[in-house]
């Protein structure tokens, strides 16, 4: 069973939607003891970094993703969730993120180091390029993904790099420290490349709850 984290900020519909094309069992909450009851975690966003850490400090649920991180059990961040996971973004002055992983969220320049003007945001479809195997992206093909943003991740571990994709600097695509993962693109939008990395996560998700239970 996915959690999916409704803190107001994330597009509940297309996520949902993608995991009821994969047949998997979610639900979407934004109370603490319910979330716990899922196997894993997804953490979608769209709009501003600042707003997003407000509302998750608020309702205390910052220090609920970070027990969750602890714990094991699978985060997947989706976009602007993907950028929480990381120390702190420059979007609407320097706001702290949960810091699960190394890095800082800067704005695209909007120049090239030629001088040459180019459009932000990042909108658009573009190709991914792999840097290493990860179960997460078994079988995913080096396709075209769906991106929407004017933020990206920078000065990030090199290990933690497993896919990027190119916008005038290397943009994070997909990233990964043991159980905390994030795509910078929206794989629930981004046709059978991103439905198939959906349900590798998916499966990561009952691997992990299959090795639990051995153990328990």
């Amino acid at each position: 069973m996915i959690g999916i984290v409704d803190y107001g900020m994330g597009n509940l519909h297309s996520v949902s939607k993608a995991l009821e094309r994969l047949n998997y069992d979610y639900f979407i909450s934004e109370n603490q003891d319910e979330l716990r009851r899922a196997d894993g975690l997804i953490l979608p966003g769209v709009g501003s970094f600042k707003d997003a850490m407000e509302i998750l400090r608020s309702e205390k649920l910052d220090q609920f993703l970070i027990e969750w991180a602890k714990s094991g059990k699978p985060l997947l961040g989706i976009c602007l969730g993907m950028q929480l996971l990381f120390e702190e973004s420059e979007e609407n002055g320097e706001t702290k993120g949960l810091a699960l992983l190394k890095g800082k969220v800067r704005r695209f320049t909007g120049v090239t180091k030629a001088g040459e003007r180019y459009k932000v945001p990042h909108m658009g479809w573009n190709r991914l390029a792999f840097h290493q195997e990860h179960p997460l992206l078994d079988q995913v093909e080096q396709g075209h993904v769906y991106f929407v943003h004017s933020y990206v991740v920078q000065a990030m571990e090199a290990g933690e790099l497993l896919a990027s994709s190119d916008y005038d600097v290397v943009v994070p695509a997909v990233v990964a420290k043991e159980n905390v993962l994030g795509t910078q693109f929206h794989p629930e939008k981004s046709s059978s490349v991103g439905m198939k990395l959906l349900e590798n996560f998916a499966s990561i998700v009952t691997k992990e709850k299959e090795a639990k239970k051995i153990y328990e």
